[in-house]
């Protein structure tokens, strides 16, 4: 659960690296709440806390996901990629679950050899 704050914590921030581990997890709670959330706005016939919580991890998720294609050296804006239907999703897809690079590159230092706090 902690990959999940600690992602909002860092909500705006769009510097430095992610680990593939800080995305896909942030990514698996994101969803998780989300279904649960479709099931209590279906209960009352309401989508508002469904576009509620959208809007409240639109920015964590960009700056996590930016920071994540920082690790792999590329470019923040290969996020916009993914407009492109089907090809452009699987692409970052790919993109976003290849391993970082080991060496530290112009986005910062490995955030595996980071030390843990």
């Amino acid at each position: 659960m902690h990959w999940y704050v600690d992602v909002l914590k860092k909500y705006a921030v769009f510097g430095g690296r992610a680990r593939r581990q800080e995305y896909w997890m942030f990514t698996l709670f994101s969803v998780i709440i989300s279904i649960v959330i479709a099931i209590i706005d279906a209960a009352i016939g309401s989508s508002i806390l469904g576009i509620v919580y959208t809007l409240a991890v639109l920015l964590p998720s960009l700056g996590v996901a930016v920071r994540r294609l920082h690790d792999t050296d590329r470019s923040g804006w290969w996020i916009l990629i993914g407009l492109i239907p089907l090809v452009g999703a699987i692409i970052l897809i790919v993109f976003l679950a290849t391993e970082g690079k080991q060496e530290p590159n112009q986005y910062g230092p490995n955030p595996k050899l980071a030390p843990a706090y």
